[in-house]
């Protein structure tokens, strides 16, 4: 079965003449005719009957046309929705996470669904070693990381650096004090962030006390800060985490200070897998996180 004698079939309906479906359609009635006697020999029914000038539909023609309507209309929907998918403004982004770098997200996000508001996104969490499988995998489109990572397979776009603060319980801290060094911080059990598999911020943090000759004694190993921070705010040690980390947790019982003597910057990035379609929405995403790390660049 012709799409093209569904599509005739349809116009003759709803015009009620041969004439008028051959006028409306641009061609002539012979052939017009013929089709919708080929449709009815194809289906073994009499789709149409002629009373006088009128054509009406049989009750078998009525079943068909009815069914017809609706896929010519879903077909039209679905046109538009390719179309506008293909232009970015329909569809889904599915981006993944590290926790400690969710801060990056919700007011681009605002931003984008300001702009494009029929694009849906599918937000997925992990570390960077797991985002970074995932993107290989196909399972999400983009992924924003803490480095280091191996980065070979990848396109990236740099997010803004952020320095590491120290989370202490708050009854171990002086009130006045708002800074601490690495050696102090040698003395406090810590609790660090470790990614399932790969090198990261924990090994970051070790090099760093190693600098100082310090060997700090470690009593936890998490990949998920909500818990590192919760542990801290039952006083079962301190921590060390980028800053952003902190937004978004109004954790009670703790406090936060600077690390004089730091030296390690945590570096971030927003990444895609390389030579890979990606959708125009998605293109537009990270546009968007371009635009916004060159206006951070632009001095106030």
């Amino acid at each position: 079965m012709e799409m093209r004698h569904l599509r005739y079939f349809q116009t003759i309906a709803n015009e009620g003449q041969i004439t008028k479906a051959a006028n409306k359609l641009h061609m002539a009635q012979p052939p017009l005719s013929q089709s919708l006697k080929s449709l009815e020999e194809e289906l073994g029914v009499k789709l149409m009957e002629r009373h006088g000038r009128k054509m009406e539909l049989t009750d078998a023609g009525t079943v068909l046309y009815n069914h017809v309507d609706k896929l010519f209309h879903t077909l039209e929907e679905t046109i538009t929705e390719v179309k506008e998918t293909g232009e970015g403004t329909k569809g889904t982004i599915s981006i993944g996470c590290v926790k400690t770098c969710f801060s990056q997200i919700p007011k681009q996000m605002k931003r984008f669904q300001q702009k494009f508001p029929h694009i849906r996104f599918h937000l997925k969490e992990g570390d960077s070693y797991l985002l970074a499988e995932q993107l290989h995998n196909r399972d999400i489109d983009l992924a924003i990381i803490r480095l280091p990572l191996e980065m070979h397979a990848f396109d990236s776009l740099a997010l803004p650096e952020e320095k590491y603060v120290a989370v202490l319980p708050e009854e171990w801290c002086n009130p006045s004090i708002t800074s601490t060094t690495m050696e102090q911080l040698n003395a406090f059990p810590l609790l660090l962030l470790h990614r399932i598999s790969g090198i990261g911020q924990y090994e970051l943090i070790l090099d760093q006390f190693e600098n100082f000759g310090l060997s700090p004694t470690i009593v936890c190993e998490c990949p998920d800060v909500d818990m590192i921070l919760q542990l801290v705010s039952e006083e079962v040690g301190a921590t060390i985490v980028p800053e952003s980390t902190l937004s978004g947790h109004p954790l009670r019982g703790v406090r936060t200070l600077t690390i004089e003597d730091n030296t390690i910057i945590s570096k971030s990035s927003l990444i895609w897998l390389k030579e890979r379609y990606l959708s125009k929405s998605t293109r537009n995403f990270i546009e968007l996180f371009q635009t916004a790390a060159l206006e951070e660049e632009v001095p106030s």
